[in-house]
């Protein structure tokens, strides 16, 4: 019966510290930082914070609810509508009083420079700190590296490992952030 116990506790101290984890407001704020970090909150697979802005998979209804407890203001979608079949998104985040973003795309047919500037205008303008997401981090990825680039200064080489840490596998997204990047890098 003690063993039961003192495991009971356990289990339960565990959870209670891995979902104030993601709720802790030191780890919400947009943290002076350099580089790209792992992160933890509910059941999101892919997560990584820079400065304010998470970058992640598919959160679930209840990780938006965590991420508002943590201090995020802004999410953007990268998902249609129609690929979430569980939730109504922008229902559930309005709800919680979070600004709600869906610059919608998916495939390379619909990665435009108009996909580019809208990201790119919402993670310099968007109050932080912002959630940008998309089902598998893999969309994130190209957005996240013409950012970097194009507004942050940073190497497309830096840009790219990045993205790929985030979650990017497709090389046709690669391909197109840096076309995209080629053609508007100024000097």
């Amino acid at each position: 019966m003690k063993l039961s116990t003192t495991l009971t506790l356990g289990l339960t101290l565990t959870a209670i510290l891995l979902l104030g984890a993601c709720a802790g407001p030191e780890k919400h704020s947009a943290k002076a930082t350099d580089k790209l970090e792992p992160y933890e909150c509910g059941t999101v697979s892919k997560l990584h914070t820079y400065k304010g802005v998470f970058l992640a998979s598919q959160p679930s209804e209840a990780d938006f609810g965590q991420a508002k407890k943590g201090g995020v203001k802004t999410v953007i979608n990268m998902r249609h509508a129609s690929e979430n079949k569980t939730f109504d998104e922008a229902i559930v985040v309005n709800k919680l009083g979070l600004t709600y973003h869906n610059p919608a795309w998916n495939g390379p047919t619909e990665l435009s420079d108009q996909r580019f500037d809208e990201v790119r205008s919402l993670l310099r303008s968007a109050e932080r700190p912002i959630l940008l997401h998309c089902s598998s981090a893999n969309r994130v990825g190209p957005m996240w590296m013409a950012y970097r680039v194009l507004d942050e200064g940073a190497s497309i080489e830096q840009a790219v490992l990045e993205a790929k840490t985030i979650g990017m596998k497709s090389p046709d997204y690669e391909r197109l952030a840096k076309d995209y990047i080629a053609r508007h890098k100024k000097g």
